[in-house]
């Protein structure tokens, strides 16, 4: 089987060709629909032989779809300190892009 190892938004994510994964938004205009190159490729396995970068391929693509743009669920944070009236509570929810793998090259 096929994967490559690909890093996108401080993370590194295990793809196959036909995989969905959840990864961090991407800065700039991109809308659901619109294919997305990661150049940032760490390692390529065709299941003969392994190509390892240093630390990245030279020339190594990954193609993704993008297929929804979204929010995780919303997370509470609580900070608070006994005996000094201090309480503070915020409340954040983190975006995501879901995308789906194409090809590699």
């Amino acid at each position: 089987m096929e994967f490559a190892i690909i890093e996108t938004g401080g993370k590194q994510y295990k793809v196959a060709v036909g995989n969905t994964l959840k990864i961090e938004k991407i800065p700039g205009d991109v809308k659901e629909g619109d294919k997305i190159t990661f150049d940032k490729v760490l390692l390529v396995d065709n299941g003969k032989d392994t190509t390892i970068g240093t630390p990245f391929i030279e020339n190594a693509k990954v193609t993704a779809t993008l297929i929804e743009i979204g929010r995780l669920p919303k997370v509470t944070v609580i900070k608070y300190k006994q005996k000094s009236r201090y309480f503070k509570k915020n409340g954040h929810r983190q975006p995501f892009f879901k995308v789906k793998i194409e090809s590699f090259s």
